[in-house]
């Protein structure tokens, strides 16, 4: 069966329906009577649990992925905090989270992708170490590209560990912009960023990996310098950020798909109501473009209820079916 999300990156866009895939996807407990267990909670297992556990996620990966017609599907990624102590939900540990890959590959039917997000590509530095990072852009900039360089020979270490597990298709998520605009400037960007953009991707791409970066922010100014380095994707183009995905896929014309737009803070915060006409608003206005994946502005978080998310789902198919019809 043709993957709609594989031919999208790959330039040759979507035939009937615009594919569905999230950055993260948090909620798959609230679509499935399987126990889902990830990040702290899965901490709290015993090893023998563990190993029983990565097969039961897996399962719902499948499962879910195939109710809610994903094309792809963002495997558990490595520890990080949102916070100063405050474990991030979506996560697994270093020994476990290649094994659940490669299990979740084999278990997901080929029309769906398995994403596996490595880094490799400069960021927005924390809270923590803002302050110094901004000093050292301008007086130390060979410290920065050391930052760089480490930055991205540890994705490229993750990449080659995410291909032998079976991933598909690779993300650096590398937070350029907020929602005032680019973190760097247009000079730091040609310094720190872009050139590591480029091969990061280049190597993604000798590896038969698909490419896509996350980011954050108002990236308007940005979109053209990165789809010169060839990368395949884009995500999340930013709501809060005032991104609009059509006015972002005409600068992009065709040359990287663009994936997100749907607010985050709707499908959490909304009714299935508000999120359904947001959604079907998006697809109007993309209706001329081929080459844009749906999905949440960033991560769908825990907390966003199942009716939402499903009125979305539900936007989409009805938004074709009309489409079709008419």
């Amino acid at each position: 069966m043709k993957n709609a999300m594989k031919s999208v990156l790959t330039g040759k866009g979507f035939d009937n329906k615009v594919p569905i895939w999230d950055l993260e996807f948090h909620p798959w407990q609230k679509f499935t009577n399987k126990p889902f267990k990830v990040g702290v909670e899965f901490q709290k297992l015993s090893e023998k649990e563990k190993e029983i556990q990565i097969g039961v996620n897996a399962e719902v990966f499948a499962e879910v992925s195939q109710k809610l017609n994903f094309s792809a599907v963002t495997v558990p990624g490595g520890y990080w905090e949102t916070a100063p102590g405050d474990p991030a939900f979506y996560w697994l540990p270093k020994e476990y989270r290649w094994k659940q890959t490669k299990l979740v590959r084999e278990m997901l039917s080929h029309d769906i992708m398995t994403v596996a997000i490595t880094g490799g590509v400069m960021a927005i530095p924390g809270a923590s170490e803002y302050v110094e990072f901004s000093y050292k852009l301008f007086d130390a900039p060979e410290e920065v590209d050391a930052i760089a360089r480490k930055r991205l020979n540890g994705g490229l270490e993750l990449m080659e560990k995410a291909k032998e597990t079976g991933a598909d298709i690779v993300v650096t998520a590398s937070d350029i912009a907020d929602s005032k605009g680019p973190f760097f400037n247009m000079e730091q960007m040609e310094r720190f960023v872009l050139p590591y953009l480029c091969e990061w991707v280049d190597t993604v791409h000798k590896h038969d990996l698909m490419s896509t970066i996350h980011t954050d922010g108002q990236i308007t100014p940005l979109i053209e310098k990165i789809c010169d380095t060839g990368v395949q994707g884009i995500q999340a183009i930013d709501t809060v950020a005032g991104m609009k995905m059509a006015e972002a896929l005409k600068i992009a014309d065709g040359r990287s798909a663009l994936c997100g737009n749907v607010d985050c803070g709707n499908l959490v915060a909304g009714t299935p109501e508000t999120v359904y006409a947001e959604t079907t608003l998006l697809l109007k206005s993309c209706a001329p473009f081929k080459r844009w994946v749906l999905g949440a502005s960033n991560a769908v978080q825990f907390e966003a209820p199942k009716e939402n998310y499903e009125a979305m789902i539900s936007a989409r198919n009805d938004f074709y079916l009309m489409h079709v019809s008419c």
